[in-house]
């Protein structure tokens, strides 16, 4: 039979003991602990700035970008400014096949700078369909399917996969 025996504590070797630490060389690990410690927290203060520096100039480069962007489309649409103002001109001197092909000219001008700068018109021949299209309203058309749109009643556009604004359509009816 075995007996539930208490375990058994080792004693502490006490001050003073052969073999204990001396008050000084205590006091010198405390210090060399402390020492330690201010360096840690020092070197990670200096990470937190370094972290915070690096924030900011994230935020002001992203800034910058998206101002440098900006900066891209209008200098590519002052000219299409300018074009509606000579036509604009052209129309105070009642010319107005100058006036109609500098509209035309102008519109060319902006559909290229949006097309330049990736945006397309969303085809409206053919089924309608709701991820690109707004149907406003159905009627029945002889010889068009169901389904199918009929009428643009304002051009719609994607950049990319995004949709801008979805071509609004009447679809013919069933």
């Amino acid at each position: 039979m075995t007996e539930d025996r208490p375990e058994t504590i080792e004693p502490t070797v006490a001050d003073g003991e052969p073999g204990s630490p001396s008050a000084d060389e205590l006091l010198a690990r405390l210090q060399d602990a402390e020492r330690e410690r201010e360096e840690v927290l020092d070197n990670l203060r200096r990470v937190a700035a370094d972290f915070d520096n690096y924030r900011k100039r994230v935020a002001r480069e992203q800034s910058q970008l998206y101002a440098r962007a900006g900066e891209r489309v209008v200098a590519k649409l002052l000219p299409v400014l300018d074009d509606l103002v000579r036509a604009l001109e052209a129309a105070e001197h009642h010319e107005e096949a100058k006036v109609l092909e500098g509209v035309s000219m102008t519109k060319d001008a902006l559909a290229g700078v949006l097309a330049s700068e990736g945006v397309e018109e969303i085809p409206t021949d053919g089924a309608f369909d709701p991820h690109v299209h707004e149907a406003l309203m159905t009627q029945p058309v002889e010889g068009v399917e169901p389904g199918h749109i009929v009428q643009v009643i304002q051009r719609g556009y994607r950049l990319g996969d995004v949709v801008l604004r979805p071509a609004r359509v009447i679809v013919a009816d069933g």
